[in-house]
């Protein structure tokens, strides 16, 4: 079975490589799933990433599956609401989730959520994006409101089960690494 996350955010003090500040901070959703390279090490494989900062959409270079769109983050008391609209008519979702207490994570939360690589391919070759932050605080978290067309339009089928939903407070000082092409491993003749 295949996992897939979508994972709406606002990303805080982010410095791609060769900026010497921090961006502003912005809105991303990316819908995810997790992948292993041939040499072992996890990482992500991005199926969509909806962004509100065009400096973003460089990393199309890269295949990174950037789109600019009006993504928003809203608080009505203890209520959180993530929205997104790319265009008019294209991708949305609305998710609505209601943070609760702080949680231990889990070796599936940690596995979920430390994930320090993103791979894409782009111009032919697959490429492979080192990122560093702390580990996400986790709080458990129930979920609301779920609409999306993200999923559907990536191709994916409809949930078979219950989402597994978390909130964090955030994570800072998020930076990433130089992308580099994934050299093919060597296989043993004979």
């Amino acid at each position: 079975m295949k996992l897939v996350s979508l994972t709406p955010f606002v990303m805080a003090g982010a410095r791609p490589p060769g900026v010497p500040a921090a961006l502003p901070s912005f809105a991303e959703t990316n819908l995810r799933t997790y992948v292993r390279a041939r040499d072992g090490r996890d990482g992500l494989w991005f199926l969509t990433l909806e962004v509100s900062s065009p400096v973003m959409l460089a990393a199309r270079l890269i295949g990174a599956p950037y789109h600019l769109g009006h993504l928003t983050l809203s608080r009505a008391g203890d209520v959180v609401t993530y929205a997104g609209a790319r265009g008019h008519g294209g991708r949305s979702y609305r998710v609505v989730v209601l943070p609760g207490e702080p949680v231990q994570p889990s070796p599936r939360d940690v596995w979920l959520t430390s994930r320090w690589r993103a791979f894409t391919r782009g111009c032919g070759v697959l490429w492979q994006t080192p990122v560093e932050h702390e580990p996400w605080p986790l709080r458990a978290a129930r979920l609301d409101d779920l609409q999306e067309t993200l999923t559907r339009e990536a191709g994916l089928p409809p949930p078979a089960q219950e989402p597994l939903v978390h909130f964090s407070d955030g994570v800072h000082k998020v930076r990433f690494g130089v992308s580099r092409p994934v050299r093919p491993t060597a296989r043993r003749q004979g």
